[in-house]
């Protein structure tokens, strides 16, 4: 699946007018599948309240499929020239480093991951670990709350919204340019957070990050493509969502989507 992304005036996460060159690549890649993936589409499915998961969200390990799905992505990048080799950043959170130290030692590559919690899932609060059901049944409030609001702006208690990850993530950005410029970066991070630096860099509405997001799932390990010669200007979205790396190999293509009653009511 391919697409071409669209630009808009306004905080899109690029620098502003005379600020110096920053990124030119960005990269942005799911983590493999993890052992929470699959217990939380088994407990959606089966209509459970809760998600059987045996550790906390920043500790869930990667599944055998997940573990492949990265070797995977270790292969795609060694294929780049090992002069546009990418500075590689991660979610801090278990199976985000697993699926980056997998791909790094299969690539052949040297590189040390930079762990940044500012790529880390959205924390869910009160909902952590309630499906969908157990959240209508237990918390009703809640539920309410959360289909008045929609998806962007519903903070759970304890928890934040995507517009309070989106704050973290335009910081993270200016960091990126400063640190990394004329370079290719890559992130490796959660299917919220990839689909929010869209967001930002496509310069989004509400209204179109909550279309997309009802009717796209992020894949495991799939890769996401942003471009910006010269470092300035607007980023052009030039791939999304790719996981032709992983069917050419006969990898296992997992897709675990989230909730997808996006829009507010």
């Amino acid at each position: 699946m391919k697409e071409n992304g669209g630009t808009r005036e306004g905080m899109t996460g690029r620098p502003a007018r005379n600020s110096p060159p920053g990124m030119t690549e960005l990269l942005l890649v799911r983590h493999g599948e993890s052992q929470g993936n699959v217990a939380a589409t088994t407990a959606h499915q089966s209509g459970a309240h809760a998600i059987n998961v045996p550790a906390r969200d920043a500790d869930v390990e990667l599944s055998g499929a997940g573990r492949e799905q990265s070797l995977a992505l270790g292969r795609l990048l060694a294929g780049f020239p090992a002069d546009r080799r990418a500075a590689v950043w991660s979610s801090p959170y278990l199976r985000a480093r697993q699926t980056v130290e997998l791909a790094i030692h299969t690539g052949g590559g040297q590189t040390q991951p930079l762990l940044d919690e500012r790529l880390r899932d959205r924390e869910l609060g009160i909902l952590d670990m309630l499906t969908s059901a157990g959240v209508e049944a237990r918390l009703p409030q809640e539920a309410e709350r959360r289909r008045w609001l929609g998806k962007f702006y519903y903070r759970p208690p304890g928890g934040e919204s995507w517009a309070d990850v989106v704050l973290r993530l335009r910081t993270l950005l200016a960091d990126l340019d400063r640190l990394h410029p004329g370079q290719r970066v890559l992130l490796v991070c959660h299917d919220a957070v990839i689909l929010l630096f869209r967001y930002i860099l496509e310069g989004l509405t509400e209204r179109e990050l909550l279309d997309i997001a009802a009717s796209s799932a992020i894949l495991n390990a799939s890769v996401s493509r942003f471009v910006r010669p010269g470092g300035t200007g607007p980023w052009q979205l030039e791939s999304f969502n790719m996981a032709d790396h992983l069917m050419s190999e006969g990898v296992p293509v997992t897709e675990h989507a989230g909730d997808t009653n996006v829009h507010p009511r």
